[in-house]
């Protein structure tokens, strides 16, 4: 039997108890034993010379891969370099846990977005950097947290107050609020599209109130996607779009740690089953 780790943050472990069970469950049933590893209970360094990785202070019998479940680039890359399978690779992780990094490599494959702005806290002066309304985004943010809608003065002013992250973007707020489009990914598949929609928000995540319903992606819409997902090695995630006032699909971000609560509500797709039937075909192969 294959063995690897599902590493989560202790903090998140609560609240996402179910979804482990599920893939512990769903990694079962393809002959692999899914361990939950807490990451504050990962040593991983250089000692003595040697790439080392251990797990409550004692060293470990390697796993053949690790779904990392929370974000930490450098962990990834250092279990890849311990020949570790990592799924979101670290190159994964180090992209699409930084806003302004994805863009920049969805500008490279001439994805519609909106007009994107790289910026720095420290670099917000006393004038707005565009005209109300407009959108200010930390590029480490995740769920639609850290994400702010400034339309006056008094917003702009007091938003420096608030910001916990350095690092930033900034957008013009000439979409639909409060709707986007997350397309589901496993390897290089299209599972599903799911419309998002929250009418008391600027912001569709479903975790802040929102509804959601299946969304027949359109061929030029496929077309688009499918250019994303051929360029990356993508194990699991959701790529959002904003929606346009014409109704075009505007590259919005990729979700590295993208959860299923939405494609579950509307649809009886078992994706953690499409997730590790493809882990095991991938290391499979590695074994090859």
């Amino acid at each position: 039997m294959s063995k690897g780790w599902l590493i989560y943050s202790k903090k998140d472990i609560d609240v996402n108890q179910s979804y482990i069970n599920w893939f512990i469950k769903e990694a079962s049933y393809q002959s692999i034993q899914l361990e939950l590893i807490i990451r504050e209970d990962i040593t991983a360094g250089i000692i003595n010379n040697a790439r080392t990785v251990r797990v409550n202070g004692f060293p470990i019998t390697k796993p053949e891969f690790a779904i990392v479940r929370t974000i930490d680039p450098l962990l990834s890359l250092h279990l890849e370099a311990c020949d570790i399978t990592v799924f979101n690779s670290s190159s994964i992780s180090r992209i699409c846990n930084d806003k302004a990094l994805t863009h920049h490599h969805m500008h490279n494959l001439r994805i519609p977005m909106v007009d994107t702005l790289y910026s720095k806290k420290q670099y917000l002066t006393d004038t707005p950097p565009l005209a109300y309304p407009f959108i200010i985004k930390e590029t480490a943010g995740r769920g639609g947290k850290q994400v702010f809608l400034i339309e006056n003065d008094q917003q702009y002013t007091s938003i420096s107050q608030v910001l916990a992250n350095t690092e930033l973007i900034v957008q013009p707020s000439t979409v639909e609020h409060g709707k986007d489009i997350r397309v589901f990914i496993v390897g290089k598949e299209i599972i599903a599209a799911v419309k998002r929609e929250n009418d008391k928000d600027f912001r569709a995540n479903f975790k802040l109130g929102g509804s959601a319903s299946l969304y027949d992606l359109s061929d030029k819409e496929r077309s688009m996607i499918q250019s994303i997902v051929n360029h990356f090695d993508f194990g699991m995630v959701g790529i959002d779009f904003l929606i346009s006032y014409n109704g075009e699909l505007l590259f919005n971000e990729i979700e590295d740690i993208v959860g299923s609560r939405t494609l579950s509500k509307v649809s009886d797709i078992n994706i953690l089953r499409t997730y590790m039937t493809y882990i095991r075909r991938k290391i499979s192969n590695n074994i090859d």
